[in-house]
Formats: structure tokens, C-alpha cells, sequence
């Protein structure tokens, strides 16, 4: 519990410093290459690992991470998120510890376990730790708070990608590539940044909120809404059709990030190389991070209905644009309507929470939050799959170039169709109108149960301990800045062609 003049601008860096870190799960890509060459060093041998099959531990981060939010979530509302934070970074840190014996004894089953398992455990509970919490310091503005704490999952690898790399050229011998080393080095560093994040989390006073702001925004009910318990959220219709909203918006959104590299240099064959293709991946991550501050702030004034109708409606119209883009040649143009769609990816996650918010109230968000994120783990399968599978379909049928990937651009398209139908399908707040088959007695049984909100009263917001802000906020915009310098130095080989 923060003590009287605690400052609640401390809790979106403690916030960030645990999403910072496991968002380098978008950017475990980076150790594919040397880890399938662990033994042949210079070039793949006889008993080295596959792509494919180290990509395994990918589908395991956000399989594990769905999975471990939905089933923890009403544990962290119970014990705090500061308990959350502590045994997210444990199994985040202890995961690229584990991956380290892997490599070093050469047993993919470790890697799996360690970073894919074990990790992605860590990857749910760190990422849901802050949410609830933030919401209760920042009533005012839900979707700010939110927002620039997710957006640190989308900057993770903006950091760790060249941190990554920089270690692997340090820690390489002529006998070694220097993965595993890099693992303990990595797994150390986030386990105690992140171990920082969850000592500094507080939760407010029951009933506090800033003085004098409202409590509720544009998309929100316009009163306070009574907190719903998860077991009783999950059942009702609204619940399943945000499901259906943030699973379609993904789905998009991660089949496009998958193939990024790949796309713009067959569409952009002679004028895109490897290299400036990466640029081209980072600068979709740096829009991806903008995106989820910018549109969750923006939910606040728009409201959060309204705004998924604009990522979905819009949308539509961008990846309909792609197919033209390319075969007109405008690779400006192309990378333009990409960066948009990305905010769009990025800003529908960070928005997801208040959205909840509205509907359900705040006291159990982060234990709900955490059954809706199995809709990013179906999202994780369900959108490299159908984007990989329809590419090689188009590739068989001897449908090359700009061709392969018009098809998968239509039917994205309707993907995003679907998920406007159950955004517009949406109703009120569940304690009243579209509570569906459950009842209301049942809410109020189950909130007396449990510990139902009390009416707010008004505290003066804390205008101390600015100093301690300043010290927290640097610690994590200085490594984010730097990733976004890295990033946009990459970038800029694209338009140098």
C-alpha cells in the first residue's frame, strides 16, 4: 500500500522496466542463425539445430504467455501485483538461465523448457502485474496508463535485439558463438530490472483517486462501474465478443510481422536487400511501440468503441491499399501503409485493459485481462499460420512477386471485417445492460464474496517526490531511446536505394 505523498507517476516506469524486458521475447529471433550453427560455428553441421525447430520456443512465449495469465490472473488480483512482478522476473531471468545450460550442453529440450515454458510464464504474469494497478492510480486516464506501460512489450526488442547481438560478437571464439554466455548475461540483467520494476509498485488507498479529475472517459459508462469477478466476466457475452475484437485485431496485425522481412523483398526484388529488410522489420516495431501510446491515449478522449472501429475500419481500407502499393512500385508508399497498420496492432493491445475497464470496473481487471489474452495466444498460431500457409500456396501454384501476397492482403482484410461486426456488437457495462444469461443477483452474490468496490473519495494528487520520478523515468527512456536511434539508423538503408 503507498504511503501518504507517494507519487503515482513512479508506477508507469516500475511498469515499463518489467514490460522492457520480456519484450525481448519479439526479438528472440535474433540468436536463430547462431544458435543453428552452435557446432558447425561458421556454417551449420552435422547434429545442429534447425530454424525450425528452434522456432518452437516462439510459439511457446505467447502460447505460455496466454495460458499463464488466464490461470494466475485471480492469483495476482489475491497477493498484489509486487508478488506478480517478483516471480515474473524469476521465470523470465531463470528461463535464459536454463536455455544457457541448453546451448551449452546442446539439448533443445532446455531451450524449450527454460525460455519457451518457464519463460513464457513469465512473459503473462509480467505482462498483466501492472495493469489493475495502473488503472487504480490513473481512474482519469485509463488508457494513457495502460499505454505506456504496454508499450514497453513492443520496444523490448528494440533493446535486447542489438544488446543481444553486441554480446554474441563480444562472448564468440573460434569454439564457440556465444549464445549461452549472452543467456546468462541477458538473463541476469532482466531479472534484476525487473525485480526493481515489482519492488516499486504500490497500489493506492482503497477509494483514493486524484482530486478533482473524472472517473470515467468518453467510451466509458457514465458511472462508476462495480466491479465484476473474473469467474462471472468470462461468461457473459461481451467478454467472448472482446475476445473475438482483440484475436481478429492480432491475428492481422502478428501474420504481417512474420513475414515482414520476407514480403518486401519479393515484392521489392532488386531494390530491398536483407539488410535494408531489417530495417524495414525495426521500423514496423517502432511503429508498434507509438502506436500503443498514441491510440490508448486517444481511447480516452474517442472512447474505446469507437476507436476499434477505427483500427478495424481503417485497416481494412490500408491492407486493401497494399496489392496497388506494390504493383505500382511505391515502396514509400508501402512501408507507410504498413507503419500504420502496426500502430493499429500495437494500440489495440494497450487499449484492450481499459476497454475492460469500462465494462467490467477495475478491481479485477488484471485477473480478466489475463482469460482474454488466450485470445493473443489463438492469435499467435491462428495468424503466421494462415499468412505462411497462404504465401506457400500461391508460391506452388507458381504465383510469385507481388501476386503472393495479394491474396493474403483480401483475406486479412476480412478478418478485420469480422472483428468491426463484434466490436459494433458490443454492449453497456456488463453490471446492467448486456449481462446476457447471467444474472445480476448472481454479480452481487459473488461481490459480496469477494471485496466489491467502495465509493471513490477524493485525495489531492502528490506533488512530492519528483526528484525520485525524474531518476525512474531516465533509468528506462535512456536503453528505449537508444533502441529507437539503433532502429531508425537501420531503417534509413530503406530509402537509400
Amino acid at each position: 500500500m503507498a504511503a501518504p505523498g507517494y507519487n503515482r507517476w513512479l508506477i508507469p516506469p516500475a511498469a515499463l522496466a518489467i514490460h522492457l524486458s520480456i519484450g525481448m521475447a519479439y526479438g528472440f529471433s535474433v540468436f536463430w542463425l547462431p544458435l543453428s550453427r552452435a557446432i558447425g560455428i561458421t556454417a551449420p553441421a552435422e547434429g545442429d539445430w534447425s530454424i525450425s525447430t528452434l522456432g518452437w520456443m516462439y510459439t511457446l512465449f505467447f502460447v505460455m504467455l496466454g495460458a499463464s495469465a488466464a490461470v494466475f490472473g485471480p492469483w495476482l488480483e489475491r497477493e498484489g501485483p509486487r508478488k506478480a512482478g517478483a516471480v515474473a522476473a524469476c521465470c523470465w531471468g531463470g528461463g535464459f538461465l536454463l536455455s544457457a545450460v541448453g546451448v551449452y550442453h546442446h539439448e533443445i529440450a532446455w531451450l524449450w523448457l527454460g525460455s519457451g515454458v518457464i519463460g513464457g510464464c513469465g512473459l503473462g504474469l509480467g505482462y498483466i502485474s501492472p495493469v489493475s494497478t495502473l488503472m487504480k492510480w490513473f481512474p482519469d486516464r485509463r488508457g494513457l496508463a495502460t499505454g505506456l506501460a504496454i508499450m514497453g512489450f513492443g520496444g523490448g526488442a528494440m533493446i535486447g535485439s542489438p544488446l543481444a547481438d553486441t554480446l554474441m560478437r563480444w562472448f564468440a571464439t573460434p569454439t564457440s558463438v556465444g549464445v549461452w554466455q549472452t543467456f546468462v548475461v541477458m538473463g541476469l540483467l532482466y531479472w534484476a530490472a525487473m525485480l526493481a520494476g515489482a519492488w516499486a509498485y504500490r497500489i493506492p488507498p482503497e477509494g483514493w483517486r486524484p482530486h478533482g479529475a473524472a472517473l470515467v472517459s468518453a467510451g466509458a459508462p457514465a458511472t462508476v462501474v462495480a466491479s465484476t469477478p473474473p469467474d462471472i466476466a468470462w461468461r457473459t457475452g461481451n467478454f467472448w465478443k472482446l475476445w473475438a475484437v482483440l484475436c481478429l485485431n492480432v491475428s492481422a496485425g502478428i501474420g504481417v510481422l512474420g513475414v515482414a522481412s520476407p514480403m518486401i523483398q519479393e515484392v521489392f526484388p532488386g531494390r530491398v536487400d536483407a539488410s535494408a529488410a531489417a530495417g524495414f522489420t525495426g521500423l514496423l516495431s517502432l511503429f508498434n511501440i507509438g502506436g500503443r501510446l498514441f491510440w490508448a491515449s486517444l481511447s480516452d478522449w474517442l472512447g474505446r468503441p469507437r476507436t476499434y472501429t477505427v483500427f478495424f475500419a481503417l485497416g481494412m481500407v490500408l491492407y486493401a491499399s497494399v496489392p496497388w502499393a506494390s504493383r505500382s512500385g511505391q515502396l514509400p508508399l508501402f512501408v507507410a501503409l504498413f507503419a500504420v497498420i502496426l500502430t493499429m496492432y500495437g494500440g489495440g493491445f494497450a487499449a484492450i485493459p481499459a476497454y475492460l475497464a469500462d465494462l467490467f470496473g477495475v478491481g479485477y481487471v488484471g485477473a480478466i485481462h489475463g482469460r482474454l489474452l488466450t485470445a493473443w495466444s489463438t492469435a499467435g498460431i491462428l495468424g503466421p499460420v494462415l499468412v505462411n500457409y497462404l504465401r506457400e500456396y500461391q508460391l506452388a501454384r507458381g504465383v510469385t512477386g507481388v501476386d503472393a501476397y495479394s491474396l493474403t492482403m483480401w483475406v486479412l482484410v476480412g478478418l478485420l471485417g469480422m472483428g468491426l461486426l463484434a466490436n459494433s456488437l458490443v454492449t453497456g457495462a456488463d453490471t446492467g445492460a448486456g449481462m446476457g444469461r447471467v444474472s445480476r443477483i448472481e454479480v452481487a452474490r459473488s461481490m459480496r464474496a469477494g471485496e466489491p468496490d467502495r465509493e471513490a473519495t477524493a485525495e489531492p494528487t502528490s506533488r512530492g517526490q519528483w526528484g525520485l520520478v525524474t531518476v525512474a523515468w531516465t533509468l528506462v527512456l535512456v536503453p528505449l531511446l537508444w533502441g529507437v536511434w539503433r532502429t531508425l539508423s537501420l531503417a534509413s538503408q530503406l530509402f537509400d536505394r
